[in-house]
């Protein structure tokens, strides 16, 4: 081994892909959602692509995401009726 193998080689940076299909609505990235969580019960959120919203089933409330940005805040949440 000589002190040519131990070059730390720059790796790339992932480009952001939108995925086939896609329209003009925010598309959110799924490693995002898997660590997002409600506020209120710590539970998982479901994005509703067209309502652009992430549901939390748990608490019943939607939380609205604007220009692709998830705002968890309860106030500017919609309650959901059943």
């Amino acid at each position: 081994m000589n002190d040519s193998d131990n070059i730390p080689v720059p790796i790339e940076p992932e480009t952001p892909r939108e995925p086939q299909g896609s329209d003009d609505r925010t598309v959110m990235d799924q490693r995002l959602l898997q660590v997002l969580v409600c506020p209120v019960t710590r539970g998982p959120l479901i994005y509703d692509r067209e309502a652009q919203e992430l549901i939390s089933e748990s608490a019943r409330y939607a939380y609205p995401v604007r220009d692709g940005i998830p705002i968890l805040i309860i106030d500017e949440a919609r309650r959901i009726e059943d």
